[in-house]
């Protein structure tokens, strides 16, 4: 499918935000919008598996657009997952029911990384379905919204590769930055590699936006993260961006989300992101302070959607009377829950856009 020839693009407010130009409303897009607390979306899992969807173009496109015909939206997001990257490296994962994400054959030592595929080329040339499945969106989405494409960053996929699903404490994953130093660099490397063309190829299949998921920066401190996620984080966005501009290709904006990642936030500022995207733990006027540069995005509770239309009414405007009008894109705190009435939520992106 032609990936240069895309339908004129209608509303950018979140692209101009994230440059902190200004807009006319405050643009709202929320993580996991297209997916699970959607009926329609639950309805065709009954007939497909997980990564399924992921893997064919043509469903992930319907996942994605989903949300948009029923939400007034300023963004979409491709429908994928970030353990995609993994998958790509030659490990096995499964997505088990009221488990989630399990790898059959977790990495115990970092010898084990010999057996991985670490060349980038080969990863992202693995993962051509996620590039089909943007170009096709960004063509049915015909310009109404941006397309947003994202992956995991490398300390988030190393833990879910070392313990082989969720953890509440990542301590097999923790064991390695200490007592392997010299192999998780290594595995960080390769990761990172892999993730960087990965993202290059999103935006040359289409996406007009990037996000980088840190999602398990809570359970480090400031030192781990200065020394195993910051640098690869910051290589992430320079080696996107400079790689775009060596092909002549349009830069586009990067956000980077460090859940729980308190001790990071005044280190996000001097990094080449445009946007820092916030948890629900943090207040946004104090990160404004700490991030003069940066647009930010974020950061009501997913479980303030369980509110009555009222109560809601009085916490949205609470939190984006604390972060302003100006370089602010509206999202939660987090990903939204599979339990969510979409009418909260459309009522929601409604109250905020009459702000």
């Amino acid at each position: 499918m032609d990936n240069t020839n895309f339908p004129v693009l209608k509303n950018d407010r979140i692209l101009r935000a994230a440059r902190g130009e200004p807009v006319d409303r405050i643009p709202v897009w929320i993580m996991r919008q297209a997916g699970r607390y959607l009926p329609e979306f639950r309805e065709f899992r009954k007939e497909h598996e997980f990564f399924e969807i992921c893997q064919t173009p043509e469903y992930a496109c319907e996942i994605t657009l989903q949300p948009i015909r029923r939400i007034d939206y300023d963004a979409s997001i491709i429908f994928s997952d970030i353990l995609v990257i993994p998958q790509a490296m030659g490990m096995e994962v499964k997505m088990e029911p009221g488990k989630g994400p399990t790898f059959t054959g977790p990495l115990l030592t970092s010898e084990d990384i010999d057996k991985l595929t670490v060349d980038p080329v080969k990863i992202a040339d693995s993962l051509k379905y996620v590039y089909d499945a943007i170009t096709l969106t960004r063509h049915k989405l015909e310009g109404k919204v941006p397309l947003i494409g994202f992956a995991g960053a490398p300390w988030t996929l190393m833990s879910y590769m070392i313990e082989g699903g969720g953890s509440t404490t990542q301590s097999k994953a923790k064991k390695w930055l200490y007592a392997d130093v010299q192999g998780s660099h290594r595995l960080l490397k390769a990761l990172t590699d892999g993730i960087v063309e990965y993202l290059y190829r999103q935006v040359v299949a289409g996406a007009q936006l990037l996000q980088v998921f840190e999602s398990h920066a809570g359970v480090l401190n400031e030192y781990l993260f200065k020394e195993f996620a910051l640098p690869y984080l910051v290589r992430i966005a320079t080696e996107v961006k400079s790689k775009l501009q060596a092909n002549s290709i349009n830069e586009v904006p990067m956000i980077v989300f460090a859940k729980d990642g308190h001790y990071a936030i005044p280190l996000l500022e001097s990094t080449p992101y445009d946007v820092v995207s916030l948890d629900w733990t943090l207040d946004p006027v104090k990160c404004r302070e700490l991030l003069p540069s940066k647009t930010l995005q974020g950061n009501l509770d997913p479980c303030a959607l369980y509110s009555n239309k009222e109560d809601l009414e009085k916490l949205a405007k609470t939190m984006v009377d604390k972060f302003g009008k100006h370089k602010y894109i509206c999202n939660l705190g987090h990903g939204i829950y599979p339990d969510m009435d979409p009418e909260h939520v459309k009522w929601f992106v409604d109250f905020v856009h009459s702000l």
